[in-house]
């Protein structure tokens, strides 16, 4: 009875991992939008899972932020925060500062080999047009840096804040982008890499707060403008 008890949890939990996994990425590539209604009986459904797994895993999607549990037991994907969204901004331009100033002072080899292969993968999608997957190798880019700076807590940190990027970038940065070359996405990170290889720590902690500065002001002015159209009525 032992053994049928401890075999049922552990596929409950499995099972409550891969809903809580293909939500977030669904979320965060705003596949699912904010404001938009969660059907738990219809993700169940879709997932071939019991509502149980579903609920535990938007119990844990809501500790991360990215969904909103309501009283009345209905969820909807969570809104961004707009008005603390200066709070997310300070954040992110400390990690991109911090994990590159410690990957300039304790990458090995193998770490920048991994930065360089990382920074080809972003730049054969910038060259491609394929915003989403930019998004995704932009910060696979920036977490093999904080990989290197060998402190686990900024990598946790960095990480998510890179993630809960990924909806900001997809509504408001990207749908502008045009390729191009030379590109300077593609050029500021590599002067990031240079000043790594040469584990100049000053420049490092230069270029990230620039290069974190340029994102900020793009996404500042992306969601400032006004996107009204004048209607003949």
């Amino acid at each position: 009875m032992k053994i049928s008890e401890d075999l049922h949890e552990r596929k409950r939990g499995t099972g409550a991992r891969f809903v809580y996994e293909t939500l977030r990425e669904e979320i965060l590539d705003l596949v699912l939008l904010p404001g938009e209604p969660v059907d738990e009986i219809g993700l169940a459904e879709r997932l071939s899972m019991s509502r149980t797994p579903v609920r535990e895993a938007l119990v844990r999607l809501a500790a991360d932020g990215l969904v909103t549990l309501l009283p009345n037991r209905s969820t909807i994907v969570a809104q961004i925060d707009f008005p603390n969204l200066h709070h997310y901004f300070d954040a992110l331009t400390l990690m991109y500062r911090m994990t590159t100033r410690l990957a300039a002072e304790f990458h090995d080899q193998a770490e920048l080999a991994t930065i360089r292969d990382r920074q080809l993968d972003y730049s054969r999608a910038v060259l491609s047009g394929d915003t989403a997957g930019m998004i995704h190798r932009n910060r696979d880019f920036h977490i093999a840096i904080a990989e290197a700076g060998r402190n686990p807590y900024y990598l946790q940190l960095f990480a998510r804040l890179l993630d809960e990027g990924r909806r900001i970038l997809g509504l408001y940065y990207y749908p502008t982008f045009e390729p191009r070359l030379p590109h300077p996405y593609i050029q500021e990170h590599e002067a990031i890499i240079a000043a790594i290889a040469e584990r100049d720590i000053e420049t490092c902690d230069r270029l990230a707060r620039e290069h974190a500065d340029g994102i900020v002001q793009q996404i500042q002015t992306m969601i400032a403008r006004d996107h009204r159209r004048d209607v003949a009525l």
